[in-house]
């Protein structure tokens, strides 16, 4: 896993990071939207949704085709997005692995762990 990498993904789990836009994604994976559609969807204004798509589109997650003298925002990376909406959705519960579970793990890699 290259530094690259790491901060490519980054940046793209921090814009899917907030609420507004991760809906915005969710809206516009079902299909192409201006803004004004989405403000229909969305309790926010059409300023801060225009700036949590700026968000997006730097972290290339959508962009826009201009129609006339509006822009139609749709996803750029539907197979990401709706994977990771997707994985989300499954609501996997976290686990909690006890000492001894632990260990057996530590013991049956042939690692070390948590050097005292």
């Amino acid at each position: 896993m290259d530094t690259n990498s790491v901060n490519e993904w980054s940046e793209l789990l921090k814009a899917l990071a907030h609420p507004t836009r991760l809906q915005i994604v969710a809206e516009l994976l079902k299909g192409t939207k201006c803004v004004n559609d989405i403000q229909e969807i969305l309790p926010a204004s059409q300023a801060n949704i225009s700036q949590h798509l700026t968000v997006l589109r730097n972290a290339r997650l959508v962009d826009f085709a201009q129609d006339g003298s509006q822009r139609c925002y749709y996803v750029s990376r539907p197979k990401l997005a709706s994977s990771v909406i997707a994985l989300l959705e499954e609501g996997e519960p976290a686990i909690r692995k006890s000492k001894d579970e632990l260990d057996r793990e530590k013991h049956s890699e042939g690692g070390t762990c948590c050097v005292r």
